[in-house]
């Protein structure tokens, strides 16, 4: 296949977004991966891109041969750190596609902005690679859909960063809530509360020089360079994110009914799966800001004889339950509460029944060795993206549809749909800006 650049200058930039558009889509050959290094492309280095990018670096077994951002100074910064610390010099690229071309390239790495997670992740199945993205699994419904088909139409595995789901204490926790400690489960929760700060309202500016601006907005809306929409901030805003529900508070969340879960299969009843019923409350009460996404929000999901429920507040650290952020399972015979530095078991009457200091230390090199150890055995990754992590995600996404239309909301899982015309506006975007359409599945 012949590789393709994208390019600084205005002229190459619509080039490259034209090729992107009309790119073909061909398997690479596939390796042996039961001997020998696994070799992957580490792509949005800037943020927590960069924790992958050495995270995968520092895993022996693994070979980084190409490092990807479209920000030419963040690239240059990031390849030479990783330069010092490894000593070795990966590749840089600001096209993925270029790593996609390779075929002795095994497997794509994303820690980009969530608008920029389904294009890749869906373009690297089609080119015979594995993913690892971070959470959450796209920007919107449809893309987590057509993400986990593409992964099933192409033989891939996807591994979405929800790390706790490698983390070696909390497995020791399955086991240990497997043993009906809890009794009959009926609810949970998860909670986040962190202080953030008022971003303000800058006025509209240009554009680093280091950047092409139209990759970067790809199938989002075309709109003049703010700084605010733009590294670090771009979660905030419709286009690019899905606030703070799906930043932090996914891995809340997921904790929380992974527990949940373990918790009523251990009582002898059918594990809950999907909410048939999701309202939420919230809005911008604190922070007048230029912020999108709500700063205060509660989330309800109703499950049809289990519920499980979320609170979001990011203008204050106040406990719940000991722990600024965390999670929790109710059952007849006790409850668990799952912090960043512990969990707890409490008793009937709230008597503390046991405690374990935990670190959380080891889960992200843990979720990296499973998802190369999988890609070796082909067996699904603790944070597959289909059976676990999309979940996950789509809980995410359905509080943050019915916090936008404020009422409950129902999803038809078969259809793919929500029952309701408004509702299901919010499904995906309205448009996906050309050439950086959703492929087909």
């Amino acid at each position: 296949m012949q590789r393709r650049r994208f390019l600084t200058t205005s002229a190459g930039s619509a080039l490259a977004a034209a090729a992107l558009g009309a790119m073909p889509r061909p398997r690479a050959q596939a390796k042996n991966l039961v001997n020998g290094r696994i070799a992957v492309c580490c792509t949005g280095v800037k943020g927590r891109g960069n924790g992958l990018f050495n995270g995968f670096g520092a895993a022996e077994e693994c070979d980084v041969r190409y490092v990807c951002d479209i920000d030419s100074a963040v690239l240059a910064q990031r390849a030479g750190e990783f330069e010092s610390r490894f000593g070795r010099k990966p590749e840089r690229i600001a096209d993925y596609r270029r790593a996609l071309d390779d075929a002795g390239i095994d497997a794509l790495v994303l820690g980009t902005p969530d608008h920029w997670h389904a294009l890749p992740t869906i373009h690297a199945c089609q080119a015979g690679k594995d993913v690892y993205v971070e959470k959450p699994d796209g920007h919107n419904l449809e893309e987590g859909r057509r993400m986990a088909a593409a992964a099933k139409k192409h033989g891939r595995i996807i591994q979405l960063g929800t790390q706790a789901r490698s983390d070696p204490e909390l497995l020791q926790l399955v086991d240990y809530v497997k043993q009906g400690v809890l009794g009959r489960v009926v609810t949970a929760k998860a909670w986040e509360s962190s202080k953030q700060r008022n971003l303000g309202r800058p006025a509209d500016g240009t554009a680093p020089e280091s950047i092409d601006y139209d990759v970067w907005l790809g199938p989002a809306p075309k709109r003049p360079f703010n700084p605010l929409r733009f590294h670090g901030n771009w979660r905030w805003f419709f286009d690019y994110g899905a606030g703070d529900l799906a930043n932090d508070g996914v891995h809340r969340l997921d904790q929380a009914r992974w527990f949940l879960e373990t918790a009523v299969a251990a009582s002898g009843e059918s594990a809950p799966q999907l909410p048939r019923k999701v309202s939420a409350l919230g809005g911008k009460y604190y922070f007048d800001d230029a912020q999108e996404w709500p700063d205060t929000l509660n989330v309800t999901y109703d499950y049809g004889g289990k519920l499980l429920s979320y609170e979001m507040r990011i203008w204050s650290a106040y406990p719940q339950d000991g722990e600024p952020e965390g999670a929790a399972v109710y059952g007849d015979a006790g409850y668990l509460v799952i912090g960043g530095g512990r969990w707890r078991h409490f008793g009937p009457r709230g008597e503390l029944v046991k405690e374990v200091k935990r670190s959380g230390a080891g889960a992200d090199a843990a979720h990296v060795k499973n998802f190369l150890d999988c890609m070796r055995s082909r067996a699904k990754p603790n944070a597959d993206q289909e059976t676990v992590g999309r979940i996950s995600s789509l809980l995410c996404h359905l509080g943050n549809v019915a916090w936008r239309v404020g009422r409950t909301v129902e999803f038809d899982y078969g259809a793919y749909r929500f029952t309701d015309a408004e509702a299901d506006r919010f499904r995906t975007r309205a448009e996906y800006r050309k050439p950086y359409e959703l492929p087909e599945v």
